[in-house]
């Protein structure tokens, strides 16, 4: 099936539905009109588009807690034959809907909880968890929504029962502390043959995430097994590297000047940034239900529009944040389509000197210099469009505003992260970040309270690490020390009340501890949460130092003003 390109004028997103091919023979299923979907016919079809109206009304019957758990369901059938066996009983006396799902479906089974053993250190807690959720998915039942991998990989934990993009990073970054090398070999593996396979990385290894990505560590992945495996793993991967980067881009070379299509933003001089994008503007399939209230509260809002918005904040590993929002406090006023995200303008930066290295590498130097260059435009352009003079720090660039968002996040810190800022701007960010973001438990994620999990009060693994490495990185080894450990002190504490490791903390307040807040609750488990906790430990209470407590915790120095 040809793909459309879907362009939009620079400040205006304008989509045009396009109308799905009757699945199945139903007539029923015309009503999915608004999913404007472009995955291949070759890839599987996520659970909503599958089953249609049945999938609807299972998400509206409100069954599970979790709108996942349907999204995750095994059906024990055909999927036709079970749609038009609901089609013909649903309006007969007496149907039971649940008792019919029950008939039908196989549901995700609750995962035992893990009880680590007395007396456990958080270390050893962690190096034992790392088996707990390893899982394998060579083969995947022919309905299943779960896309299978050639090899094994870990898990997030809790609700995430599958392999996730950007949260593998951090997760390996602990795999590899750990000496877990062929893990971290699997995981890249299993990354690059979904590059081959579907042509990108989904969001994760569920056919629902198909039709997007998240933030693109690839290249931070590929350096990572680099640094056990020398320089021949730039070559090895090479071929994966280059289609991440033509996923990114593509679109690049027809999109008009002033305009964007798909995650390519185009300036109108010229000026090429990314942003995210879902290639969907229907209701999230596991979010199904959450996305279609949201609707509802903005009935001024084209629905498309709104849904692809909601799919792009999912893509960009921040779902949701008031970081998106035009009203911090309204998720309906969502538009991270409108947005060139600091934090991925500076990976395509990293992925671009990357694949100038690995061309290097691999003798071809007129490639080489074509992505040296194009590093070098992508750093001007972030420091041109995605800096705030008149405030002092990094932001997402507005395409409506045309103008740097006025909000701090900790997604500032990523230039400093990928070292593409000046001295000059990386003290003014790290200024503006001790006195906005760091609080007793770690770096804030925003300074906006609304109920978001990507706002106050939370903080998150990912991002306390990308602020510590890049904060040394301009030689700020103080704030950097006081992020590590206000943070690693958080996490600790946690761990000795509760015996776990959670998905985010609370990090400002009188009560830190595990987060809140968002479309679920808090999960545990957690595996970007275990790698930069095992690399912070490292860091500032290494092995042959006894660190079983809190107490036992190295007490952060001082900044220096």
């Amino acid at each position: 099936m040809k793909k459309t390109v879907v362009t939009a004028p620079v400040g205006r997103q304008g989509v045009a539905p396009v109308v799905l091919t009757l699945l199945l023979g139903l007539p029923a299923l015309a009503a999915q009109a608004d999913d404007n979907s472009r995955m291949l016919s070759s890839q599987p079809q996520p659970p909503d588009v599958r089953l249609g109206p049945l999938f609807s009304a299972v998400q509206q019957a409100q069954f599970y807690p979790d709108q996942k758990t349907f999204a995750d369901a095994v059906p024990k059938y055909d999927p036709s034959s079970i749609l038009a066996d609901w089609q013909m009983q649903k309006n007969q006396r007496n149907f039971d809907l649940k008792r019919f799902v029950a008939s039908n479906f196989t549901l995700p089974a609750a995962g035992e909880k893990y009880v680590p053993p007395a007396g456990q250190s958080l270390r050893a807690h962690i190096d034992g968890l790392w088996p707990v959720l390893t899982r394998t998915a060579k083969s995947a039942g022919r309905y299943d929504s779960l896309l299978p991998l050639p090899k094994p990989y870990v898990v997030p934990g809790g609700r995430f029962r599958e392999v996730y993009y950007w949260d593998s990073y951090f997760t390996m970054l602990g795999l590899a502390e750990s000496g877990h090398w062929d893990r971290v070999q699997d995981m890249v593996d299993n990354f690059a043959w979904e590059l081959d396979t579907y042509g990108h990385i989904p969001n994760g290894n569920r056919s629902y995430y198909l039709s997007r990505s998240q933030p693109p560590f690839f290249s931070l992945m590929v350096d990572l097994l680099a640094t056990h495996e020398g320089d021949a793993a730039y070559s090895k991967y090479l071929p994966q590297l280059q289609k991440e980067y033509d996923y990114w881009m593509a679109d690049s070379n027809s999109v008009a000047a002033g305009q964007a299509s798909k995650r390519v933003i185009k300036l109108a001089d010229g000026t090429l940034l990314n942003r995210y994008w879902d290639e969907r503007d229907a209701p999230r399939t596991e979010s199904w239900l959450d996305d279609v209230t949201t609707a509802k509260k903005a009935p001024q809002r084209d629905k498309a529009e709104l849904y692809r918005d909601l799919r792009a904040g999912a893509a960009s590993g921040w779902d949701f944040s008031s970081r998106w929002f035009s009203d911090a406090h309204n998720l309906a006023s969502i538009r991270t389509t409108q947005l060139a995200p600091v934090d991925l303008n500076s990976l395509m930066f990293h992925l671009e000197q990357t694949l100038a290295k690995a061309y290097r590498l691999d003798k071809q130097q007129d490639k080489a210099k074509q992505f040296a260059d194009l590093a070098e435009k992508r750093q001007a352009a972030v420091n041109r469009y995605l800096w705030d003079e008149k405030q002092g720090w990094y932001a997402d660039y507005d395409l409506k505003t045309r103008q740097a968002s006025p909000h701090l996040t900790a997604a500032a810190l990523f230039p400093l992260y990928m070292q593409l800022a000046s001295d000059k701007q990386a003290d003014r960010t790290a200024s503006a970040v001790e006195k906005q973001l760091l609080k007793a438990g770690g770096l804030l994620t925003t300074t906006v309270n609304n109920g978001q999990q990507w706002d106050a009060p939370n903080g998150w693994a990912p991002l306390q690490w990308v602020a510590v490495e890049g904060l040394e990185h301009y030689n700020k080894p103080q704030l950097a020390q006081q992020v590590g450990l206000r943070f690693l002190q958080n996490v600790q504490t946690t761990y000795d009340k509760e015996h776990k490791l959670v998905e985010k903390y609370v990090v400002d307040g009188p009560n830190l501890g595990g987060g809140g807040g968002g479309e679920y609750p808090l999960q545990d488990g957690f595996g970007w949460t275990n790698g930069v906790t095992l690399m912070l430990l490292d860091k500032y209470c290494p092995k042959e130092k006894t660190c079983n407590s809190a107490q036992d915790i190295p007490q952060a120095t001082a900044t220096a003003k």
